[in-house]
């Protein structure tokens, strides 16, 4: 079966003042969807990966063709993305238990926020900044361009529960190359229920 855009969770305009309509409508609309568009290329292309979840090609990653890996990774990257925003007013909180796995393993809210915003600041050119579950431990990790942890090429492999975008498109248009400021306006729109959802999961 294609794979296939998901929907926003909500409108374009729902998350501003943090990430404005403009950009949300470009980055759904026109990056996702061309992402969707390629990686569907390549698979109609080799019979090896027909059937196959991104999950399943992502353990084996490093041996697959490159336009797997730029598009596979961008369309899971972004499905989750979207998933992790939340309008203001909407995002709840970090539950109990990970904000206790974060003082235990991060040093705090604080220190965390501050060392995943340096992680995708700090990304040269394009990737994304995450949270990762590694052996039972919390850890601030970053990716180039569209990889993530659970790739086999990553230098840090783990589960998910949080990644924010520092590509280019994902806050150029009102941050321009303020990278810094779009990780700071980032904090207030993160789907906490969402966060505390894959955490629970990721533990269990």
């Amino acid at each position: 079966m294609a794979f296939t855009l998901p929907p926003l969770p909500y409108a374009y305009d729902a998350l501003e003042p943090a990430i404005d309509k403009e950009t949300m409508t470009f980055h759904h609309d026109k990056h996702h969807q061309a992402y969707v568009d390629k990686l569907n290329d390549a698979v109609d292309g080799d019979d090896s990966l027909k059937g196959k979840s991104l999950e399943d090609m992502f353990r084996t990653m490093s041996k697959l063709p490159k336009a797997v890996r730029n598009n596979g990774g961008g369309h899971w990257n972004h499905a989750l993305f979207w998933k992790l925003l939340a309008p203001e007013g909407q995002t709840g909180e970090p539950s109990g238990a990970l904000k206790e796995a974060i003082d235990k393993d991060l040093g705090g809210m604080d220190k965390f926020k501050e060392a995943f915003n340096a992680a995708g600041a700090g990304q040269f050119g394009s990737g994304w900044a995450w949270l990762i579950v590694q052996d039972g431990k919390l850890k601030v990790t970053s990716t180039p361009n569209q990889d993530n942890p659970l790739m086999d090429v990553a230098d840090e492999q783990g589960t998910v529960i949080l990644g924010a975008d520092v590509w280019e498109h994902a806050y150029y248009l009102k941050y321009q190359n303020r990278r810094a400021d779009y990780l700071k306006a980032f904090w207030s729109v993160v789907n906490w229920n969402e966060v505390n959802d894959l955490y629970a999961k990721a533990v269990s």
